[in-house]
């Protein structure tokens, strides 16, 4: 085999020495072979890294790029709010997203000042958004719109910005909701734990006047079938 390799090489020599073959040639078809092997290689490998990422996700080995999409309560992640409160400012927020797609956005936003009586310009509406546009995608989320209120309760408003006229033209109190007003951070802890044992209260204040309407409801029956009985 070694021979016969030995021999080929000598071949192809005398032929260039005699003119016969171009070395340049040659040498230029083997770079070009060379790089389409480089360049089935690559592919192949990319597409093994594929596969075997596909693998993993099949597998639950690896985690997928996209992120998670958490679900959003805001009965209790806003706390400080009664189930009122928030059932108001969901009302007002699903009134001005006049494209029902769950945003406001800067033209929602516009109207929304226009109606309350409270024009702002371009730039003013702007930055109405960015000052609680977490996700930086320039527009107000149901989320955000309740961190404008969150931040009014807490004092956290500048009085001549854009969000505190909104607070305030809203008709919704929240004045004496959440922290405003604490000394402390733990008087602040304090008040949010009151704010929570009065939610968990307005839950069971609603179970139990369920539970009061169908027992009145159950006598009322109880008390008709007597009735009917003494007809008999």
């Amino acid at each position: 085999m070694a021979t016969d390799e030995l021999s080929m090489k000598l071949n192809r020599r005398l032929k260039i020495e005699e003119g016969a073959q171009d070395p340049v040639a040659l040498d230029e078809a083997h770079e070009n072979g060379a790089h389409d092997k480089s360049s089935t290689a690559s592919a192949d490998s990319e597409l093994e890294a594929k596969l075997m990422r596909r693998g993993e996700l099949n597998e639950g080995v690896g985690e997928h790029q996209q992120p998670s999409m958490k679900v959003f309560n805001p009965y209790t992640e806003f706390k400080e709010f009664s189930r009122k409160q928030i059932k108001d400012m969901e009302k007002m927020f699903k009134q001005y997203d006049s494209e029902k797609d769950n945003f406001i956005d800067l033209m929602e936003l516009k109207l929304m000042m226009e109606k309350l009586g409270a024009p702002q310009t371009h730039l003013g509406l702007k930055n109405m958004i960015k000052e609680v546009d977490e996700d930086l995608d320039g527009k107000l989320s149901f989320r955000e719109f309740l961190l404008i209120f969150r931040k009014a309760a807490a004092g956290e408003l500048a009085e001549d910005s854009g969000l505190h006229v909104l607070a305030r033209l809203s008709e919704i109190d929240v004045s004496t909701e959440g922290v405003k007003g604490a000394k402390t951070f733990f008087e602040a802890k304090v008040q949010a734990i009151n704010e929570s044992n009065r939610f968990e209260a307005e839950i069971r204040n609603e179970q139990e006047e369920k539970k009061r309407q169908a027992e009145q409801k159950k006598q009322r029956q109880a008390a008709f079938k007597e009735l009917q009985s003494a007809f008999k």
